[in-house]
């Protein structure tokens, strides 16, 4: 029995969230090290005002994860296989120790920068539930024009997908949605259109600042956002990392190859709950638990079991 780390996106962010994290060395090592590089002090980063913006929002989050994946490892708890969504593959990335924080804090924040920068109001991201991926594909043909272009972004679920653009043409998508007979049609809590081939510009730069940063090969397999696939070298990583945001992310493949790949243990990483939920539901025969709020030592257990399980 495997056990698979997941590393929620941006939208799981939430006030506090920094200040939850594990008493322990590793997090008093991991917060320094992030201090330093980004020259500020960390726990103003979880505040209701400073999460309003993307680049916060994206380190927060990046802090969070890796804080949390590095103390369950400090424990010897660790992962057969790891996959973040969105800006989450970064940590993912960093916990495989394919790269390393201080050129993942580096990425996110030009990330960030670079999304405020192109897109600073007029676009976000619509949740749909109830429809599968042909029937939203189908309505984002019909709506989408050349004044308020949408795209599909993420195949989170058979039945559950996000679809990206302008305002104006999502509004028209919501409505579209309920009489097509969608269950549910919501804005995140986003502000840029991510994941669309509107992001081509930003993977650019992003690849171009990736140029000069060193990756490894990842210890545990990592899965990728754009591909659903496993990948095994630095230079996919890498690819993987930089290009994502101008993507789909094929969220529900990548956790389909780790099911099959035998993953019986999904641990999603605080500070989410959503990827989760679809774990659960997509692989009943599976465990799937967020981590926020649980003790590390509770979890490291449980991750410990799981592996004796799969050496008998």
């Amino acid at each position: 029995m495997s056990v698979a780390f997941l590393f929620p996106g941006q939208g799981s962010q939430h006030q506090g969230m920094l200040h939850d994290l594990p008493a322990c060395a590793s997090t008093a090592v991991t917060l320094e090290e992030a201090s330093r590089i980004l020259s500020r002090d960390i726990f103003e980063l979880d505040s209701e005002v400073a999460l309003r913006s993307t680049v916060v929002a994206q380190l927060a989050l990046l802090i969070t994860e890796v804080v949390y994946g590095r103390a369950l490892i400090s424990e010897g708890a660790v992962p057969n296989m790891v996959g973040g969504l969105s800006v989450g593959s970064y940590a993912a990335a960093v916990i495989a120790d394919s790269l390393d924080l201080s050129s993942a804090l580096t990425l996110v924040r030009l990330r960030g920068e670079l999304m405020e920068k192109v897109f600073p109001h007029g676009h976000g991201m619509v949740a749909i539930t109830g429809l599968d991926e042909k029937q939203v594909s189908a309505l984002v043909a019909e709506i989408t024009s050349r004044g308020a272009p949408i795209f599909l972004a993420n195949v989170n679920a058979p039945r559950q997908i996000v679809v990206s653009g302008a305002l104006a043409g999502l509004e028209k998508l919501m409505e579209k949605v309920r009489l097509a007979g969608g269950s549910k049609a919501q804005r995140l809590d986003v502000a840029v259109p991510s994941h669309c081939q509107l992001l081509n510009p930003i993977a650019e730069e992003l690849d171009r600042a990736a140029a000069g940063i060193s990756l490894r090969d990842p210890k545990y397999v990592y899965v990728g956002n754009r591909s659903g696939r496993p990948l095994r070298d630095s230079v996919s990583v890498r690819e993987d990392l930089v290009s994502n945001v101008a993507h789909t992310v094929r969220w529900h493949d990548a956790t389909t190859l780790m099911f099959e790949l035998g993953a019986r243990l999904f641990l999603e990483l605080p500070p989410g709950c959503v990827l989760t939920k679809l774990a659960a539901t997509s692989f009943p025969e599976a465990r799937a638990i967020a981590c926020a709020g649980s003790r590390v030592d509770f979890i490291a257990q449980l991750i410990r079991k799981y592996h004796q399980l799969k050496r008998l």
